[in-house]
């Protein structure tokens, strides 16, 4: 279903200008300079392709003939493109200037022998200058001293298109592609259609921790792949257009012009986003998944309709079906497609998930999945951007992982938990345990209760074990661990009242991992600390930490001797939940104030 989705995605970008899709037999490749030609054929100048942006140069994305430069040792020399080593035989500081000269020589040769069989005048000035070029003369030319990257094109003074753009030669170009497609044939696995059977499947850009110049969703290179003689591709028989057609609408989701709205990363996943028609969700959904769209609201430099659009989407998460028909089609009716891919040893991509409904039920299952996880938040203020409403999932899953440089050390994430995580967001299933437990162990290692770890494991709790847990907190609520939670909180915020700066460290430093795993042998000596704290309190505030406490304790009979992992989560939902209400701001001032418990 991937590939199929992805040939199908091709026609509708075709039609886009934004997208800048490739012809069948051409690839958008990133040009640095041009090779300008005099009418008889001798070098007029070489330009500078780059254009301005900010205060860097950035290439110019041209369609040229043939398919990504491919990689290796051997000579490969394209057709009317290449780097400076194949067209020119210069590379600035070259570590190996023969092989750059053999570079030269196999692409003025390639170029020759094509002359008689293309009647164009254009490709024949091309062909005059590779034959009286001399590679010496290319330290002449400075400005290819400034370009260490990229490709260059061939185009005629004082004409706009380039040679490779000329009439003739693109309709040679055309028969020549059809000619080499005249391989072995058989049933296209996409269109069903009988069909010229690629050998190599399309290289794709983009995906993280692949090869730079692209790698294969698509490969056999093994015999132990290799079944019933079917060699490379033919063990996956696709024809060569609809090989064409999927790679370049990929390569236009994650490396055209148009990738900022449809390629994020999760984790070591790269992970791409469409739908089968144009869509405002499909225009904001990268910019949400990722966490920016708390922010995305308020900043005028945005594009008003995509703020608008976004707040569209938002409201259709708050409310439900009622605010659909802000959104631009028919949700219930428009197809969305997920694809997690990373990158593998040997020039392979893998594929993590791929995850395809309706946007009615994307939009259903999103916001279950942020109800299940809801909070009560702390509002923005002058100083602080406050709790989001719609956590990223890579906030969520930023939460498993230790602290580095004052940043979540992204390395150490299970790399388990992306693609389970994804598809109970997506789909509605249950979230996965390794998540749960990993957020337990970060809490017991560094003891932090924060609303981002407190939401997983409310999700967890809700929607795995049915424990529906509170928004805010709840004084009637019986379990014994959550109401350990709350006296934790209780007792540690007893000894910050009784003894002020003094602290080095507060009972949460010191024993909240075993207060929550084990209560039974860590509270009565805490309690015992409790009564020293709570005589050097006075007044009212002594007499409602008592009360307070005497409430908590109330339904318990004893201490559990251990708590079991949905016992602890629901230990530290409880410390959340008492801790935020003792600094619970009233809605008539702007200090912290403790509340009536």
């Amino acid at each position: 279903m991937i590939l199929q989705s992805l040939y199908s995605l091709y026609d509708r970008l075709e039609g886009d200008d934004r997208y800048q899709i490739a012809p069948p037999g051409y690839s958008s490749q990133k040009i640095t300079f041009r090779v300008v030609l005099a009418p008889d054929g001798r070098l007029f100048e070489i330009q500078d392709a780059r254009q301005p942006e900010g205060r860097t140069m950035r290439p110019q994305m041209v369609f040229v003939p043939g398919d990504t430069k491919p990689s290796g040792a051997g000579l490969n020399p394209c057709f009317l493109w290449d780097n400076t080593g194949y067209m020119l035989g210069y590379k600035p500081e070259d570590k190996d200037s023969e092989r750059t000269i053999q570079s030269f020589e196999a692409f003025r040769a390639k170029h020759l022998a094509l002359e008689k069989e293309i009647a164009s005048s254009a490709f024949s000035l091309v062909c005059r200058f590779l034959k009286g070029w001399d590679p010496a003369r290319a330290v002449d030319h400075p400005v290819l001293k400034e370009i260490t990257t990229g490709f260059g094109v061939f185009r005629i003074q004082g004409q706009t298109a380039y040679v490779h753009e000329d009439p003739v030669i693109r309709d040679w170009w055309r028969q020549h592609c059809a000619v080499q497609e005249k391989g072995e044939t058989g049933q296209c696995l996409i269109t069903g259609q009988q069909a010229p059977i690629a050998r190599l499947h399309p290289k794709i850009k983009g995906v993280r921790d692949s090869q730079g110049a692209g790698a294969t969703i698509v490969s056999f290179n093994d015999d132990a792949y290799e079944s019933y003689g079917k060699r490379q591709s033919l063990n996956a028989p696709v024809s060569e257009e609809a090989a064409s057609r999927y790679g370049l609408a990929l390569n236009a989701l994650l490396d055209g012009p148009m990738n900022y709205k449809h390629r994020f990363y999760l984790g070591d996943a790269t992970v791409v986003f469409w739908t089968d028609k144009p869509t405002a969700v499909e225009d904001v959904f990268v910019q949400f998944a990722t966490g920016s769209s708390e922010s995305s609201e308020n900043e005028e430099a945005q594009d008003q309709t995509v703020i608008e659009k976004l707040k569209a989407f938002l409201d259709s998460l708050r409310k439900g079906k009622e605010a659909y028909g802000e959104l631009e089609n028919d949700p219930e009716h428009s197809h969305f497609y997920l694809l997690g891919l990373t990158g593998q040893a040997g020039g392979r991509i893998g594929v993590r998930f791929f995850l395809q409904g309706t946007l009615g039920e994307l939009l259903k299952n999103l916001r279950a999945h942020f109800l299940d996880i809801a909070f009560e938040r702390q509002p923005a203020g002058a100083k602080w951007r406050g709790d989001p409403e719609f956590p990223s999932l890579q906030q969520l899953l930023d939460q498993t992982c230790p602290r580095k440089n004052g940043k979540p050390d992204r390395e150490k994430i299970p790399p388990v938990l992306e693609a389970p995580l994804f598809r109970a967001v997506i789909s509605g299933r249950p979230y996965p345990h390794g998540l749960f437990s990993s957020v337990i162990r970060r809490i017991h290692a560094d003891r932090e209760v924060n609303y981002l770890r407190a939401c997983v494991l409310k999700g967890y709790l809700n929607r795995n074990l049915g424990k529906e847990i509170p928004m805010c907190l709840d004084t009637e609520r019986k379990d014994p661990a959550y109401r350990l939670g709350r006296l934790f909180a209780a007792l540690e915020k007893t000894q910050i009242d009784a003894l002020g700066g003094n602290l080095n460290a507060t009972i949460r430093d010191r024993f909240y991992s075993s207060a929550s795993a084990t209560p039974g042998s860590v509270f009565p000596r805490l309690l015992r600390t409790y009564q020293h704290h709570l005589s050097a309190l006075e007044g009212g505030r002594k007499v409602h930490r008592e009360k307070l406490i005497q409430e908590i304790l109330g339904p318990m009979t004893d201490f559990p001797a251990h708590l079991d992992l949905p016992g602890q989560g629901l230990f530290a939902l409880g410390y959340y939940h008492q801790t935020k209400a003792f600094y619970q701001k009233k809605e008539n001032q702007g200090s912290e104030t403790e509340s009536s418990n």
